[in-house]
């Protein structure tokens, strides 16, 4: 169960350290970014959302500050980092060897030989 809380942390992370990468954003602006990224594939609840991007804030790598939504409603507005974008940079890499990998495996035959 911890490894899988890990995951899906490191995976919605790096989705939201992505979505800030063109510039900031405000959480819902975040969410759907993510959502319509994924061609509706992935949709962030708010709370697990919210949560990813404190500890984010938390670890340096997104900073925060008040400003005013496209729907004229105050915002918390978040930025990727000097840290953020390392960060970015590093779990790319590791998630694109690690979907390598699973790739490699699903199409692997029972000898364990590339199908």
């Amino acid at each position: 169960m911890a490894d899988d809380l890990e995951l899906m942390q490191g995976t919605l992370d790096v989705l939201v350290l992505r979505a800030l990468l063109w510039g900031e954003r405000h959480g819902y602006a975040v969410a759907r970014w993510i959502r319509e990224s994924s061609r509706d594939a992935l949709t962030i609840e708010d709370r697990a959302l919210y949560v990813a991007l404190h500890r984010l804030e938390a670890r340096g790598a997104v900073s925060s500050s008040w400003g005013v939504s496209e729907n004229n409603r105050r915002a918390r507005y978040y930025a990727l980092t000097a840290t953020g974008r390392r960060l970015l940079r590093t779990e790319t890499d590791r998630w694109s060897r690690y979907v390598a990998a699973v790739g490699a495996v699903l199409i692997a035959n029972a000898d364990g030989g590339a199908a």
